[in-house]
């Protein structure tokens, strides 16, 4: 009866809110079902207030100001991207956790694999080194690439240093601890190179990270409400790895996790850069109706032509960085690009990557906004913070992404909720 109770209640908020905060109706478009999370309300914290207040003046200001009291729910709009990295050492169990807190409907976690074959979340095979804390501990000299000293014990090879998951096996990728992904290349002590946090990040949560398998992380997803979007992570070493493990076998294994853990195909959105990869899942698993491939090539000049073999051969779902879905037109107006209208024509789901990944706006925003801040050589119309939710506005309204990821979800959260009650 309670649960029945907070199902009507939260209802009940919901149509108040199409009343008070009547934003464009989405029922019948590429929301729809797909957006709406669990009825649990979310802790989406100051940062999406501090955005909205920062924007410049205008009807989507007020629109969003229109907001500010909520309530806020989960929504699968909102992808968290690694957790919540912008503050939480990624792939940690204490960054998922927090990217749910925050309304997260979908979760990543990067899949590699151990020296052991076993599956575990880590955004690179080689990147233990500047995410994890094996640096300071004996097996640093496991490591691919390990640090050296000189006589005087200075560290020598800071630029070359390399860790991989596939170093070391599972009980002992267990045993290290998350941190924020940073590196000084050019430090001359271990303590110096592991203390290169970005100053728009921060280590206040840095000092407990606890790694997850990905069998792990499925059960923790689960827990938290949320569906899953695990990305294939390209092997750093050479494969077949030691032999016999294949790439296929890899990427079964990693679609076994699920079947295993009796979690359905519509709550699973597997990635890969690798398009093979994702041919694989089409292919050969039910879980390849909502494969997505991640377009890392970068090609803002791909043809609908193109996009449509894609689709003739399976694919429904296309995840490229926001820049290449974006544009400035004439006027100064951020709008779709050739690349996202030739997808829309071609019949595939849009998935944008990634919001609050790349430092302050008012700073230029770098490489994941360069199609608007003139870094390409078109017109610069990013100049605050709030401008990312004007680039948020036009990808879900004018490109109509099914989702986007975010290093701080709770932005993406609040807009979602926003501009769907």
């Amino acid at each position: 009866m309670k649960s029945l109770l907070t199902y009507a209640l939260a209802s009940l908020m919901l149509v108040a809110g199409c009343a008070t905060h009547a934003g464009p109706d989405h029922r019948n478009s590429h929301f729809g079902k797909w957006f709406f999370g669990k009825f649990s309300e979310t802790q989406i914290g100051p940062r999406p207030f501090y955005l909205v207040e920062d924007m410049d003046e205008g009807e989507l200001k007020d629109k969003l100001k229109s907001c500010d009291t909520g309530p806020f729910f989960q929504s699968r709009f909102s992808i968290g991207h690694r957790g919540a990295p912008l503050q939480f050492p990624e792939h940690t169990k204490e960054s998922y956790e927090a990217a749910a807190k925050m309304g997260a409907g979908i979760l990543e976690c990067d899949v590699t694999f151990t020296k052991d074959r076993e599956l575990v979340c880590r955004h690179s095979q080689c990147d233990l080194h500047t995410t994890t804390n094996i640096l300071a501990t004996p097996l640093a000299e496991k490591c691919s690439v390990p640090p050296e000293f000189d006589s005087n014990g200075m560290l020598t090879n800071a630029a070359d240093i390399t860790c991989c998951t596939s170093d070391i096996t599972l009980a002992e990728f267990k045993s290290l601890q998350g941190k924020m992904d940073a590196a000084d290349r050019t430090a001359t002590t271990i303590e110096g190179y592991m203390n290169a946090t970005a100053d728009y990040r921060t280590d206040l949560y840095a000092s407990k990270g606890t790694l997850l398998t990905h069998a792990e992380s499925i059960q923790l997803f689960k827990e938290l409400g949320a569906h899953y979007t695990p990305e294939l992570k390209s092997p750093s070493v050479e494969m077949p790895f030691e032999g016999d493990y294949t790439q296929e076998m890899y990427a079964q294994q990693m679609i076994d996790e699920y079947r295993d853990a009796g979690i359905h195909p519509r709550k699973v959105w597997p990635q890969s850069f690798n398009y093979e990869d994702v041919k694989y899942w089409i292919d050969n698993t039910w879980y390849g109706r909502q494969a997505v491939y991640l377009d890392g090539v970068y090609d803002t000049s791909v043809t609908q032509a193109q996009m449509e073999e894609w689709v003739d051969e399976g694919l429904r779902v296309l995840a490229p960085p926001m820049w290449m879905l974006l544009n400035v037109n004439s006027d100064g107006e951020i709008v779709p690009s050739q690349y996202a209208i030739n997808a829309k024509a071609a019949g595939l789901k849009l998935i944008a990557w990634t919001l609050e990944r790349s430092g302050r706006l008012t700073d230029n925003g770098g490489w994941y906004f360069q199609s608007v801040n003139g870094d390409d050589g078109g017109m610069d119309v990013i100049d605050n913070d709030g401008d990312v939710m004007t680039v948020l506005d036009v990808l879900a309204q004018d490109v109509g992404v099914i989702g986007v990821f975010s290093d701080w979800p709770a932005t993406t959260t609040y807009y979602a909720n926003c501009m769907n009650l």
